[in-house]
């Protein structure tokens, strides 16, 4: 890798740090589950830095709840929320239909939320729970916010994507696991590569329009993303101790926000997508002497990404 993109920024930067020097008044933002976990420093920083922000959530209520607070903390009216379940189609196309109807140009779309190594389950129309939530939802929600990301003259799509992708390239011959074999943890990995060829594929599709998409690895910060795993798996990769006291390597969550919220905003990434970041920096190639960063090839390949986008596509069509 020839040259990659670094910036002054780095493991241990804050989301509000990497916004130091920018102004996004005027400017209009999306974070899917913005209301827990980094979503909400996401949030936060955004709106701090000036931009118009809406939080998309299945909790609308506590999502609404932290719009009022974020607002009366800024005495300014700068987030709001709306309902996003990312597992349900029509609930996908109701806030696509929703935000058209403002007629708001989007500048910023943060595909944020996500589910992490859960027993193995369907959504409504049959998506296998961890691709369906993590990738199809996000490719159904961008697709449907298409004019008014290409409206906003380059907007950026940030695709929110793990270390986990090292554990599974994407499973083309049987993506939802109807052939046996369920592991969560494969899942997980699919899905994060997915969402890694999902910013490498949309650069492409949307280069008349202006629309550049990077995927983000956040970085180890202990959040509700944990919920499906026993202490005793936490325990074992490291991640807590027997009190439940999180690593001292692990970020907060306002440091795990800091990539996502440099990759929609820094000048450095100005027309330029189809990235995996980290510690607001391009990631390198993945190695076994550095098993927790770097990028495997698998999920920066443009001839997965194209599969996948006519995969995505033909999936969607199906169901819908």
């Amino acid at each position: 890798m020839l040259n990659p993109i670094t910036s002054p920024f780095g493991a241990r930067s804050t989301a509000m740090e990497t916004l130091a020097g920018i102004d996004l008044n005027g400017k209009n933002a999306i974070v899917t589950g913005g209301a827990s976990g980094i979503g909400v420093e996401t949030v936060r920083a955004l709106a701090q830095a000036g931009a118009h922000v809406t939080i998309a959530a299945r909790d609308v209520e506590k999502a609404r709840a932290l719009a009022a607070q974020f607002n009366s903390d800024m005495n300014a009216a700068r987030v709001d929320a709306g309902a996003l379940d990312l597992t349900d189609l029509a609930s996908i196309g109701a806030f696509g239909a929703g935000w058209s109807a403002q007629r708001r140009p989007l500048h910023m779309l943060i595909n944020n939320a996500g589910v992490m190594a859960c027993p193995l389950t369907y959504t409504a129309v049959g998506f296998e729970m961890q691709i369906g939530a993590n990738h199809l939802g996000h490719f159904q929600l961008t697709r449907a916010l298409w004019p008014a990301l290409a409206g906003a003259q380059g907007a950026r799509v940030v695709s929110l994507s793990s270390i986990g992708h090292r554990r599974s390239p994407m499973r083309f011959e049987d993506p939802h696991f109807r052939n046996g074999g369920y592991d969560k943890w494969a899942s997980y990995g699919q899905s994060k590569t997915a969402n890694s060829l999902f910013a490498v594929a949309l650069t492409r599709e949307g280069a008349n329009d202006g629309i550049v998409s990077n995927a983000v690895m956040p970085g180890g910060i202990m959040t509700a993303l944990q919920r499906h795993l026993p202490m005793e798996e936490q325990i074992a990769f490291g991640w807590i101790d027997e009190k439940g006291v999180p690593n001292p390597a692990m970020k907060t969550p306002a440091q795990g926000a800091a990539t996502s919220v440099w990759a929609a905003t820094s000048p450095l990434l100005d027309g330029i997508g189809g990235l995996y970041l980290e510690n607001c920096a391009q990631a390198t190639a993945w190695s076994q002497d550095q098993p927790w960063v770097g990028v495997m090839s698998h999920a920066l390949d443009a001839d997965s990404a194209a599969r996948l986008w006519d995969w995505s596509v033909a999936e969607l069509a199906r169901v819908g």
